[in-house]
């Protein structure tokens, strides 16, 4: 990136990117899950070791200052109120408070996993039976459109920002928490929603950031990409092409082919039929629909390429997820890695 524009106060500041419209339709598609939320607290004269978790981990932190480490790094992280760090997947890390007097570097370890309690939802891991000098709200998540496209998936290192007061991600966090702790009927997307504007409030720091992360989200990189990606993730039941998605991003079809996938992983047309399948799952969840209404929606002529499209990512009929669904409660989740094209997909040109 690197580009920068002056401001109208004379501030200097990254230039964004992708535009508003854009931005605003992919951060309304946006899906969050909650895994798990849970406290952090480290008393003085202590640290605490913490394992890695698969899906990206948000820590909050409330008061006190400190340090934070990840994984074999000996580079600190600098933590104070109001500091905020994504940690990459799979990545484990250390909290460290300040010494005790007189014991300039000597810290005592303590394992999260041997100090912990869990209140309804929520996980407490504490180091220090004394007062906590560091207070931690972490929330460990995915952010995702469809199965195979997950906002964090690319990220190697960890995001990390000074917000204030005044940003009001303290009040949301515990909020989420609260919901969890409460276990009213749908705490559990209240929770995912609560968090959500957690993730839209980091979204648009990294959009003006001068630390110059907004690359790590490959969404946010590529502008033109976006606006196709977009464009499909809002209306997937809409007639998509390679051709017409390649014509939206002002890109040749070869060019936003290559930029596409190698950006997402997958082909435009796997990723479509993806956000067709979540699409068509949401709606069969409801009886309003009919299988053929559904199918339609979804963007197939044919009832019986929906339904094998729809087997194929689900490894079930349609029907038989709706009565699987409410029987159970729950929904199911796709298959991971089934983003191939079958015969009766949509075309790739």
């Amino acid at each position: 990136m690197g580009h920068v524009t002056k401001a109208k106060d004379d501030v200097t500041q990254p230039l964004a990117r992708i535009s508003r419209k854009d931005l605003d339709s992919l951060m309304s598609t946006l899906e969050v899950n909650v895994i798990a939320l849970s406290e952090c607290l480290v008393s003085r004269g202590y640290r605490l070791d913490m394992g890695g978790a698969g899906v990206p981990g948000l820590h909050y932190n409330l008061k006190g200052t400190g340090r934070m480490f990840l994984g074999n790094s000996n580079q600190p992280i600098n933590i104070k109120p109001h500091t905020l760090i994504i940690v990459p997947p799979h990545t484990p890390f250390r909290i460290e408070a300040s010494p005790l007097p007189g014991r300039t570097s000597v810290l005592q370890a303590v394992d999260g996993r041997s100090q912990t309690t869990t209140t309804g939802l929520i996980r407490r891991f504490v180091a220090g039976d004394s007062e906590p000098e560091i207070m931690l709200i972490c929330g460990f998540f995915n952010a995702f459109y469809g199965s195979s496209t997950e906002l964090f998936a690319p990220l190697a290192a960890p995001i990390v920002e000074q917000f204030d007061e005044t940003s009001r991600l303290e009040q949301t966090l515990r909020a989420a928490m609260t919901e969890l702790v409460d276990q009213e009927i749908g705490s559990g997307a209240m929770s995912s929603a609560v968090l959500k504007q957690v993730i839209i409030t980091i979204v648009r720091r990294s959009l003006t950031s001068l630390n110059l992360w907004v690359e790590r989200f490959a969404l946010l990189s590529d502008p033109q990409v976006a606006r196709s990606f977009a464009e499909m993730a809002a209306n997937p039941g809409a007639n998509h092409t390679v051709v017409s998605l390649s014509e939206i991003a002002c890109l040749s079809r070869s060019t936003f082919m290559a930029r596409f996938t190698a950006l997402i992983g997958q082909s435009p047309m796997a990723v479509l039929r993806d956000l067709r399948m979540r699409q068509a799952s949401k709606q069969l969840l409801g009886e309003q629909k009919t299988i053929d209404q559904i199918a339609h929606a979804a963007g197939y002529d044919s009832r019986s390429s929906f339904i094998r499209a729809f087997r194929k990512t689900f490894d079930c009929d349609p029907t038989e997820y709706r009565e699987k669904v409410k029987r159970e409660g729950t929904p199911q989740p796709p298959l991971s890695g089934q983003c191939s094209i079958e015969p009766g997909d949509p075309p790739e040109s």
